[in-house]
């Protein structure tokens, strides 16, 4: 069963009728030096405080948390003093600035019970991303701890807001929470052990999600996938004792007037097969089936939302594993719909696996595909442990990085050059699973493309997103990102979803 971390949010006008264990007030790095943000708490108590905060050490960096004991005018046992970086007269702080001040407060207040959030949020907007940045804050994977504090997250937050008493307010604190159980979700799923999470019990799991919500789950064993011609999962899962699996999620409500599919990496662990990581190149593969724990937690936040669009997910699972019934470089497999690829290297696993959800994906005819996977160590590359790349056809790649701005999440266009789609080629099969070294994400996600269809004559519109460092943070937390599993895509695709809605009138 997978655990979501359940925070009570709610909101209140005056800070001074909240009684609670901590008030946070934001601190900024001002022209002049810190000064507290939001002026509408008042108090002389508080603004004694704030000509003191350079006498204090305190800077108003992001990530700051600081604790002082408690005011009398408030009923808080401490005033906390988070930091949100450099802030301007001229403009209010930004969403994102809001929602990492609120989870860096929330996640490095640990053991604290209840939380009020006095963050310069007037608006319901600005009050839904302090609601979303605390719910994404108040996160711990605990499931093999000992200790009984280990989980000891915040369990309630009162964001103080003026907007409290506007009628659309709590619909953004309902669709805060939602998301942020979304990715809390897909964080346990990525941070569960290898030893736990495979492809059955993957399987099981979605299944445990699914649980209460408009939605239908397909799960196809590996008797089902041979017999259907799924070749890349089956390729990819034969080495293992634990045979891989295809989950199909459908969400289909009867309004629905769009059809998206998405199709996730679900590798439960990367060995690289015959083709052997070396053994620091294993740590952290426990990871690679973000993409598909990511896709499966978009749909069912879509489908709590209610979103009248038509999403299925498709999960592929599989463990790369080396032995005697391996896959070996030189084979050939057939994908699910005819084309067959070259096996170079079993260590360029995920693209075949997600060949098969692709063209299975594309066999519906979806009015759009998007594919999520943590595929290539060339994206850490290009851009690094913290933005994701997005590729494919210009709108849809354009919509998604719009989505992605206004979630708070960073992802980054990439091109698709038609001159490296040779370097694919093969001499016994239609393509290979490598190509060129130079600009291997790109050349990945052009493999990807082969096996994208057609719906009414024209290519149906695609992205890739290559996740494939900022899925795993192996450094610390900061905002409200923790170590290890983050999450990140859910709140990109969730937001896309409501903007095609949008378009679609």
């Amino acid at each position: 069963m997978i655990k979501t971390t359940e925070l009570k949010i709610n909101a209140a006008k005056d800070p001074r009728k909240v009684r609670c264990d901590a008030l946070v007030v934001a601190v900024g790095q001002g022209p002049d030096g810190p000064e507290l943000v939001d002026g509408s708490l008042g108090g002389k108590a508080l603004q004694a405080l704030s000509r003191s905060l350079g006498v204090l050490g305190i800077t108003g960096a992001a990530d700051e948390v600081r604790r002082l004991p408690g005011i009398d005018e408030f009923h808080a046992e401490v005033i906390v003093l988070v930091g949100i970086g450099q802030i301007s007269a001229a403009a209010d702080p930004t969403e994102e600035k809001l929602r990492r001040a609120a989870g860096s407060a929330v996640r490095q207040l640990r053991g604290v019970g209840h939380v009020a959030l006095a963050l310069p949020a007037a608006s319901v907007r600005a009050a839904a991303a302090v609601a979303e940045g605390a719910a994404l804050g108040a996160y711990a994977y605990t499931e093999h701890r000992s200790a009984k504090d280990a989980g000891d997250v915040v369990a309630a937050v009162t964001v103080v807001t003026p907007a409290a008493g506007e009628k659309s307010l709590p619909a953004a604190l309902e669709r805060a929470a939602i998301l942020g159980r979304a990715v809390n979700a897909t964080r346990t799923l990525v941070n569960r052990p290898p030893s736990h999470l495979y492809p059955e019990t993957f399987a099981a799991a979605a299944q445990d999600l699914s649980k209460n919500l408009p939605v239908k789950l397909t799960v196809l064993d590996e008797e089902k996938l041979a017999n259907d011609g799924y070749g890349g999962l089956v390729g990819v899962g034969k080495g293992s004792s634990r045979p891989p699996r295809l989950v199909k999620v459908e969400y289909a409500p009867a309004r629905a007037k769009v059809k998206l599919a998405l199709v996730g990496k679900g590798i439960t662990f990367d060995s690289g097969g015959l083709s052997l990581k070396p053994a620091t190149g294993m740590t952290t593969m426990k990871c690679d089936m973000a993409g598909a724990a990511v896709v499966l937690n978009a749909l069912l936040a879509i489908a709590e939302l209610g979103l009248p669009l038509k999403v299925t997910a498709w999960l592929c699972l599989a463990e790369n594993m080396p032995s005697g019934h391996a896959q070996r470089p030189s084979d050939v497999m057939t994908i699910f719909g005819g084309k067959t690829v070259e096996v170079l290297n079993t260590d360029a696993e995920g693209r075949l696996v997600m060949a098969d959800g692709l063209a299975a994906a594309s066999a519906e005819e979806p009015d759009a595909l998007i594919d999520v996977a943590t595929l290539t160590g060339a994206q850490m590359v290009a851009l690094g442990s913290r933005v994701s790349a997005v590729m494919g056809d210009d709108g849809v790649r354009d919509a998604v990085k719009a989505a992605a701005d206004r979630a708070g999440e960073l992802f980054w266009p990439m091109p698709l050059p038609e001159e490296l789609r040779p370097s694919l080629d093969s001499q016994v099969a239609d393509l290979a699973n490598m190509g060129e070294k130079f600009g291997g994400m790109l050349t990945a996600a052009i493999f990807l493309r082969e096996f994208v269809g057609e719906s009414n004559g024209r290519k149906i519109p695609w992205a890739h997103l290559d996740i494939a460092g900022p899925a795993f943070n192996e450094g610390a937390p900061y905002g409200y990102t923790p170590k290890e599993g983050t999450g990140v895509a859910v709140r990109t695709l969730v937001a896309y979803a409501e903007d095609v809605v949008a378009r679609a009138g």
